[in-house]
């Protein structure tokens, strides 16, 4: 369908009402924003159906994945703003400090004023719902860019925004390049960004002309680390939902999977088999691609993920089938891939699973710490020391094991990247915070010159003695040098003979009291 574009010479206009509405100040009041955030929820329920229509439409996704990973994460983070928001914007008191307790040191949670969020096209409805939950909840005024390329998706949120929650604080700003362009032009309190590293560095450069504080959430090639010891079954079960769910078209999906050369054919034969009980369809006399996936968002992306496809020189073993007019790749599987492959050339966004044999876990972990840091990395293993050994020897946004994606719809959990997958967090309290002005506050007393007053001039050796008598740093005693692990291990030592001593000591003692009895 076509998606009717904000005019550009309106975008200004919505920005300026925007703010006029935000400077009435009623989103400082706690009720009313629980009543937009109920608003917002109600939006979804009363239009779920409709919004799985609209995903139907863009990405022809099925209605399962549509509802449990957009309505139901939209509506849960929803309901968690509303609920803790009254917590969350209470002020902050800091540790007591005589020298300060009577200044009355406070830190309020204030909102930024008129913020915007700009949106990608593989979670068209949860990666609004979650940013503006988030700033309604911190007391924002928010400007919405949904992705033209899921044109549907956006229309309705076109339609919806202005029956459901007050037009004067929410808008929408539909377009491309040039409507982006011109966001980017404005002031504004903050700006989340979700989408490509590239046009990431584009919406950074155009925000700082204006010192518009940033938040980017990109992406990149999130490993997976298989230990050839774990159950392989389980792990092909979680990692093929990961990577196949929304046609790897997510941000945290499985990007390549290291094993190590010797179990490569088992784990191989583990992922066929979850393959064919996922696409049951597949298997037979009359095999057929897989159904009932979900199909790439445009051409551009179809070329894209099938020349990657088309160079590798790795071997597919599972899927491989393609129809450019349906935009369709089929979960694909492909063993054998080199490091310098197609295939790891690039974020793969798409239903490709690279499966790279390695030596062992160090040439895995060298590899991964020589590229960009990523925005997930999973490991598939029972035992702790091969975990550890992974999450403490490499760096990443988040690092989970034995489960992949659901990550970012954790309660309590920040979701964000480092380095080139991004930077800032958001989903639940961190969204609040993210769009949030942490205002220090102080009320200082008159009668607190007759303590203080030596602070002020003309300085003497007198005010420099009460300086230091009043206000005195005492630092822990100065250390003999540098912990080793071999003092550490030793005082570990010692403290388990001591604790084993004591525990003998007292099994005596009671012991000679039984006997006195």
């Amino acid at each position: 369908m076509a998606l009717a574009y904000t005019p550009l010479d309106d975008i200004t206009k919505i920005h300026a009402e925007l703010k006029a509405g935000f400077q009435t100040g009623k989103t400082k009041s706690l009720a009313y924003r629980k009543y937009q955030l109920l608003q917002l929820g109600y939006l979804i329920k009363d239009n779920a159906k409709r919004f799985e229509e609209a995903l139907a439409q863009d990405l022809g996704r099925h209605a399962f994945e549509s509802y449990f990973l957009e309505v139901n994460a939209s509506l849960s983070e929803i309901l968690e703003c509303y609920k803790s928001v009254d917590a969350w914007a209470k002020p902050d008191k800091p540790a007591f400090n005589v020298n300060f307790v009577f200044m009355k040191p406070t830190t309020y949670k204030v909102p930024k004023g008129v913020v915007l969020v700009i949106s990608p096209f593989n979670y068209p409805m949860w990666l609004i719902a979650t940013p503006l939950a988030g700033a309604i909840a911190a007391g924002n005024a928010v400007v919405i860019k949904p992705s033209e390329s899921c044109p549907a998706t956006a229309a309705l949120w076109t339609e919806l925004l202005p029956k459901y929650l007050d037009s004067s604080l929410i808008s929408i700003v539909n377009g491309a390049i040039p409507e982006t362009t011109r966001l980017l032009e404005l002031p504004w309190g903050h700006v989340l960004y979700t989408g490509s590293g590239r046009v990431g560095r584009i919406v950074a450069r155009a925000a700082a002309n204006t010192l518009t504080p940033v938040s980017l959430e990109l992406g990149g090639k999130s490993p997976v680390f298989i230990d050839p010891d774990c159950d392989f079954k389980f792990a092909a079960k979680r990692l093929l939902w990961g990577k196949f769910t929304n046609a790897g078209q997510t941000c945290v999906a499985p990007d390549y999977v290291f094993v190590t050369k010797g179990s490569q054919d088992a784990f191989i034969e583990a992922l066929k088999l979850t393959y064919e009980s996922f696409y049951p369809e597949t298997t037979g006399p009359s095999p057929k691609p897989p159904q009932n996936v979900t199909k790439m968002v445009n051409a551009q992306a179809f070329t894209r993920v099938n020349g990657l496809l088309q160079n590798s020189k790795g071997t597919v073993v599972c899927g491989g089938q393609t129809d450019e007019v349906q935009r369709f790749i089929a979960p694909t599987i492909v063993r054998d891939v080199k490091l310098d492959d197609s295939l790891m050339s690039e974020e793969i966004f798409g239903p490709l699973l690279p499966i790279v044999p390695v030596d062992n876990l160090d040439e895995a972990i060298a590899y991964v710490n020589a590229h960009d840091h990523p925005l997930a990395l999973y490991v598939f293993t029972q035992n702790e020391v091969f975990k550890k050994k992974v999450f403490e020897n490499t760096l990443s946004g988040s690092a989970v094991a034995n489960e992949t994606i659901i990550i970012p719809g954790v309660p309590g959990l920040p979701f964000g990247g480092i380095g080139a997958s991004g930077s800032g967090y958001h989903t639940g309290k961190y969204g609040f915070d993210m769009f949030t002005h942490f205002r220090a506050s102080m009320d200082t007393p008159g009668w607190i010159d007759k303590i203080l007053g030596f602070r002020f001039p003309p300085y003497t050796d007198q005010s420099v003695a009460t300086l230091r008598s009043r206000m005195p740093i005492k630092l822990p005693a100065r250390p003999a040098g540098p912990p080793t692990g071999a003092t550490s291990t030793t005082q570990r030592k010692w403290f388990l003979l001591a604790f084993a001593l004591a525990i003998v000591g007292a099994l005596t003692r009671m012991k000679n009291l039984q006997l006195k009895n």
